[in-house]
């Protein structure tokens, strides 16, 4: 998809989100949902860069999601840095940590980088409930109870303060949109999809596999990082079961939704599948049973996602219909 494209369908995004709060914004339901949207279409997005442009099947982006948000609320309580340096710290933290879970990856052909991510992801929910995390300060079983909010200009951006919080939510999202788009259509990003479509064609044009796989790592980590730490200082409370496989599998169906590797597609995705999630909530137990065909209808009819009638449209002008 062209950049002038991909800027629209972003900007129309999260112009709609941007003028909901003028109807909804005293309706603390439907903000809370508005506000996770915006930070799962983050995660999702870092997870389709990976998976989608790099060709790299990681699933451990929960975890660092998971690490930034434990890294700054350990920072924030038990060492008292102020909320913003403790997300800025926790960003480059899980950074760092993605870098080093990408170095063994790098010899590792698609299943067998999935298995060690996954691994991570797995080995990190019994590190933060036993000794180690405890010694850490993680709370160990309980989590993490007293994050304090973030507090700047005179506002306190917090779960009790939903609109303003939904607008900082609104352009960390979109910062983090953007930075994914510049990367994307950066030299940075024709290396990821040559590396992906063509391993050994892209590495004799001079393509380095080393620096660039571990710069996908530490790009999605470090954003994942820092939207996760987010999270936890808007919440207050950070627990080891967003480890669960049922957020995992949320992830998955979002940028299944928006077209795996069609950027903006996980945004789109993320938007209706935690809205169409929380609005279906009445169903009970029928809701993952719902979502499920839902999604299965979905796949079938657009194999690209939504962001497959983008496409159609886009050839549809481009040779005539």
């Amino acid at each position: 998809m062209r950049f002038k494209h991909m800027a629209i369908i972003i900007g129309a995004a999260y112009g709609v989100m941007a003028i909901l709060p003028l109807f909804v914004g005293d309706i603390k339901f439907v903000m809370n949902i508005l506000i996770m949207c915006l930070i799962w279409a983050v995660v999702a997005s870092c997870w389709d860069v990976m998976m989608g442009f790099a060709g790299i099947f990681s699933f451990g982006q929960v975890a660092f999601f998971v690490m930034g948000a434990y890294c700054s609320g350990i920072l924030a309580i038990e060492y008292h840095v102020t909320p913003v340096l403790a997300i800025l710290i926790a960003g480059l933290f899980t950074g760092g940590m993605g870098v080093l879970v990408g170095l063994p990856c790098l010899k590792l052909a698609g299943p067998y980088v999935a298995l060690v991510t996954f691994g991570v992801h797995m080995a990190l929910q019994p590190t933060l409930r036993g000794e180690i995390g405890i010694a850490l300060g993680s709370g160990g079983s309980v989590g993490l109870l007293t994050i304090p909010p973030i507090s700047m200009f005179g506002y306190t951006f917090s779960s009790a303060n939903m609109v303003p919080t939904f607008y900082l939510t609104l352009l960390v999202s979109l910062a983090c949109a953007l930075t994914i788009m510049l990367v994307i259509k950066s030299y940075w990003g024709t290396a990821f999809l040559a590396l992906k479509d063509s391993h050994d064609f892209a590495m004799s044009l001079g393509i380095s596999a080393f620096k660039y796989k571990l710069m996908v790592f530490a790009l999605t980590s470090f954003l994942t990082g820092i939207i996760g730490a987010y999270y936890g200082h808007f919440y207050g409370v950070v627990s080891f079961r967003l480890l669960d496989l049922d957020l995992f599998s949320i992830l998955m169906v979002m940028m299944l939704v928006g077209g795996l590797g069609h950027f903006p597609g996980a945004i789109i995705g993320a938007f209706l599948v935690v809205a169409g999630s929380e609005f279906m909530a009445p169903l009970g137990a029928y809701r993952a049973v719902t979502m499920g065909a839902l999604v299965v209808v979905l796949v079938l009819a657009l194999p690209n996602g939504i962001m497959g009638l983008f496409m159609k449209n886009n050839a549809k002008k481009i040779y005539g219909s």
